[in-house]
Parts: C-alpha cells; structure tokens; sequence
C-alpha cells in the first residue's frame, strides 16, 4: 500500500507563507440582473501547513477588508460602508480550516469564514498546482481554490431592488483563490 504523499508528485512537508504578490484572493457577484463584477483584495496574509498526511493539511488567512478594489472607487467607498462590510468595525475576514480531503484527483478544504463578526462554514474546491523550487533557493507551492457563499448569510444584506424585478447585487458571492506559498526556512 502506498501512502497519500507518495502519490502527489513532489510533495513537500512543511509551513507555508502565502506570498501575496503572487497571489490573487478574487470574487464575482451578480450586478443589475444582466453581468457580474469582479473585484480582489489587494491585502492578505496566511498560513498553510502541508503535513506528512495531506489530511492533517492546515490553513489560516487573513483578508484586510480595507483593501478591496473593484476598479471604481465609489462602488469600493460603498462597499466598505455599513450597508455592505462596515468597514470601519470589521476590518478582517478570516478563513480557518477544519478539514481536508481529496475529491478525486483534487482537494477539498473545508473550514470556518468569518465576515463582520459571523462565522459559518465553508467547502473550497482545491487544486494542488505543484510545489518547486523558487529562484532564490527556497521552495515554492501553488493551489487554486473556488467556492460560493451567500452574502446574506454573513450579514451582508442589503436589498437594492430594481424596478421591474430583480436586484442591483446577487446574494451568490463566487470566491477564487491562486495561491502561491513560499516554505519557511526550518
């Protein structure tokens, strides 16, 4: 029988720093019934522990709200307001996970988000890229991650209906995540 590592090519045991210059945390939402807008944040920081059972596989991140940049600065000013994230009393959200599992040949991490204050669980499909040398002599690992959340349920409930039906902004929020990680020297 052969373990789990052994068959995830090149992988490597270790903690984790996400390098958030390589890295992008993205979102999609339904904007006025017809098209969606796409935003980031700019800020984030977090941990990933790759353990010898990728099952044991951890991670915690952090997303500074503040940094949110949807390409217009009065859509980015609203949305930092108490009619979305309240900005000025919640300034992070944060991921933890509880649990890790392979779907096939990928990756499902679940876990707890936290947006202004409320905790609920989330499932996030997880690609493993790969893992490899850098060109500074450390050692570099990559994911790409999807999930779908209600906006609602964190608190961010604001109702914008348009005349004739339908809403300025969808409850669905479609989260993706390319990540990059760097291994901490041991």
């Amino acid at each position: 029988m052969t373990s789990t590592t052994t068959q995830i090519p090149g992988y490597v045991v270790g903690t984790w720093d996400i390098d958030a210059s390589h890295s992008t945390v993205g979102f999609s939402v339904r904007h006025m019934m017809v098209s969606k807008v796409r935003g980031y944040f700019r800020e984030f920081s977090g941990e990933i522990v790759t353990a010898a059972d990728p099952a044991q596989s951890t991670v915690h991140a952090t997303i500074d709200m503040d940094s949110i940049d949807t390409r217009q600065e009065q859509r980015d000013a609203h949305i930092k307001s108490a009619d979305f994230f309240d900005v000025g009393n919640h300034t992070v959200m944060e991921f933890r996970s509880t649990a890790v599992r392979t779907h096939g040949e990928d990756w499902v991490v679940e876990g707890n988000l936290t947006i202004k204050g409320i905790t609920k669980p989330v499932t996030l499909a997880l690609e493993l890229n790969g893992f490899g040398p850098d060109a500074y002599g450390g050692t570099r690992a990559g994911f790409s991650g999807k999930t779908d959340i209600s906006r609602k349920e964190f608190g961010v409930d604001i109702d914008m209906p348009m005349d004739g039906g339908g809403v300025v902004v969808g409850d669905k929020i479609s989260v993706e995540l390319e990540i990059e990680a760097v291994l901490r020297a041991a």
